[in-house]
């Protein structure tokens, strides 16, 4: 876990187990005012707060992605995480206008916005359990109102300027009636007491999910009259016969977080206008109720659009800060994503093949990719550029639509339960096939464009296949690189001696034989004499210092005589693989191609002899 630059670790002395009540230190206001003066962070109001939670766990991870407080639990939406935090908590904990902004999040499903929202409840939840995160309230206050607020407004600038903090807001109602009647106005003697925001305890975070429009109450959002208290207090207009338990009142001080935000009724909405623009909301027969909380919605992408095409939303959109969370594009991201959620689950002594989350990743990301006509941009080159640089081609549509990572992991999850002690490549490109297919949900147009899909990857694993399995077989002849040089290099002298005359009595150079390794080298037709020319040389220096010329001398010949070893070796694997009576010979060489795979770590046997079977039956084709 990160460290602050001071090197105190935030949530070090956090109890494995604590409430609110547990941290519950109660004090006067006077004694508040003290500590202020002391240490004025204790008196930030929320958005500060939260980008100062932020920042406790640095700025970049070990990895180099930014804010490790999302990035070490959310992958592939890096770009939105430095939005949120930069555009919008950065300006906002400033005091500046951004935050009297709502911030939605717009994306596909299963995209990560809910899980955004979340990390930061349980961080706020975390850091105030701590020294850095202290909070205080008004003891007893329903909205566990800021202490500051007891401030007189004809006092208010001087205490600010004094304490270096700022105070914005009124007391609430109860605060009201209990500094009037209860502490008889003597406000240095309010009791104040450190809180912990719980979202169980529903103390400073606030969560609100649209139901049925036809019974949908405002009261959830902004309390409710206690009938049975009015025969007591006698009238709905004394707070000790309200209820401040609405969402808004719930979240004051801290974050309020709303679920498919655009499907709330417009009485809804009305009262975010006031409470993101002025800070206050209405409710019952009270005044204007101050509230200072980040206001967090989410939605997809299709209700965003309609939202946006009805004039009647102009003031709200005006007040929203719209970032977008699409899926992520990055096949790395992505496979950390299915790590994450199925590691944890995985039976004892299961093998999980590092090509198979890949596999799954790469048939994930091309879905969200979309074609382009141009060349070089087909999606499996704009895939492979995503690999070395995650932000190419933001621009664009791509990422708001295509498979889900909730659909992968099912899929996976499936495969994984089948009973087999092993899941590879070739089991997950079966599995989400299988499960396109038998999709009713999926349309005919959609099954054809995932056909292609699914093609282009099976195409891409096959290709990473093939290559481990001939690397496999190409161990037993690796000693084979020297002797494919040294031919090479016998060729070329010949060559040179017959440009220069001197190679009488020689058989002639096999061109086809030096061809086949240039080209490998990427040495054009126009440059084979020049290369071979200095080759020749080299090779003369080296005779002179009575040494040998090795493949290893040269650069990139190595990799060359590895594509013409495997070249050779395509026929080897095909005949040897598909023989029908396999002779001893035969066997001992796929035992020890297995035995290759295996000792890579990436293969267990099972999953090593299927690829080696898998890309002989391929190469027969």
């Amino acid at each position: 876990m990160a460290t602050l630059s001071d090197g105190h670790d935030p949530f070090r002395d956090l109890p494995s187990r604590w409430s609110g009540e547990e941290l519950g230190e109660v004090i006067t206001f006077a004694q508040y005012l003290e500590r202020v003066r002391e240490r004025p962070e204790i008196a930030d109001l929320a958005h500060r707060r939260i980008w100062r939670m932020i920042l406790a766990q640095g700025v970049k991870g070990p990895d180099g992605r930014p804010y490790p407080f999302f990035t070490e639990e959310l992958f592939g939406i890096d770009s939105a995480v430095k939005t949120l935090v930069e555009q919008y908590f950065r300006p906002a904990a400033l005091g500046t206008e951004v935050k009297k902004r709502i911030v939605l999040l717009v994306g596909p499903v299963s995209g990560g916005k809910s899980t955004l929202v979340t990390l930061l409840k349980r961080g706020l939840e975390r850091f105030t359990a701590t020294r850095e995160g202290e909070l205080w309230a008004i003891d007893g206050c329903p909205m566990q109102e800021e202490p500051l607020h007891l401030v007189p407004e004809a006092w208010r600038s001087t205490v600010a300027a004094r304490l270096n903090v700022t105070i914005e807001g009124d007391l609430c109602p109860w605060c009201q009636w209990q500094l009037a009647h209860t502490w008889q106005g003597q406000r240095d003697a309010v009791p104040v007491r450190r809180i912990v925001l719980s979202e169980r305890h529903r103390r400073g975070i606030g969560t609100y999910a649209p139901s049925d429009p036809k019974s949908q109450d405002i009261a959830d959002l902004t309390g409710s009259v206690d009938f049975a208290a009015i025969t007591t207090y006698g009238s709905e207009s004394d707070p000790r016969a309200y209820r401040f338990d609405g969402e808004l009142n719930i979240a004051n001080r801290g974050l309020m977080e709303f679920q498919e935000m655009l499907k709330l009724d417009e009485k809804f909405l009305y009262h975010l206008l006031s409470l993101s623009q002025e800070g206050n909301f209405k409710t019952g027969r009270y005044q204007l109720i101050s509230a200072d909380e980040v206001i967090i919605g989410h939605t997809n992408e299709q209700e965003y659009r309609a939202f946006a095409k009805n004039p009647r939303n102009e003031a709200l959109l005006s007040r929203l800060m719209v970032i977008p969370v699409p899926y992520p594009l990055n096949v790395d991201d992505e496979v950390r994503i299915y790590r994450k959620l199925l590691t944890p689950h995985l039976p004892a002594a299961f093998h999980l093949a590092e090509g198979a989350l890949e596999a799954a990743a790469t048939v994930a990301v091309l879905s969200r990719l979309k074609p382009d006509p141009r060349p070089g941009h087909d999606r499996l080159s704009q895939l492979e550029a995503r690999r070395h640089n995650p932000s190419a081609g933001e621009e664009g549509a791509a990422g708001f639509s295509g498979l889900d990572p909730r659909y992968i992991v099912n899929r996976l999850s499936a495969a994984i339960a089948s009973g087999q002690n092993c899941l590879d490549g070739l089991d997950v490109l079966e599995s989400l096939w299988q499960g396109m297919a038998e999709n009713p949900l999926v349309e005919p147009k959609q099954l054809d464009e995932l056909k292609e899909v699914m093609a282009e990857a099976k195409g891409w694993f096959d290709r990473r296949l093939e290559e481990d399995v001939l690397r496999a077989f190409a161990l037993q002849w690796q000693n084979h690189l020297e002797d494919l040089y040294q031919n090479y290099l016998e060729h070329v002298v010949r060559y040179m001696l017959a440009v220069q005359g001197e190679g009488n009595g020689q058989p002639p150079a096999d061109e086809r034989l030096m061809k086949a390794v240039e080209e490998r080298l990427g040495v054009t037709e126009a440059q084979k004499h020049d290369f071979r020319e200095e080759l020749y040389i080299r090779w003369r220096a080296a005779r002179e210092r009575r040494r040998e010329l090795s493949y290893l001398d040269h650069p990139g010949m190595k990799e060359a005589l590895e594509q013409k070893l495997f070249d050779d070796l395509r026929d080897e694997v095909k005949i040897t693989t598909q023989s029908l009576y396999p002779d001893p010979g035969t066997l001992a060489h796929i035992e020890r191609a297995v035995a290759a795979l295996t000792a890579s770590g990436r293969y267990c046997g099972r999953c090593a002899s299927r690829a080696i079977y898998h890309i002989g039956g391929l190469l027969n084709r």
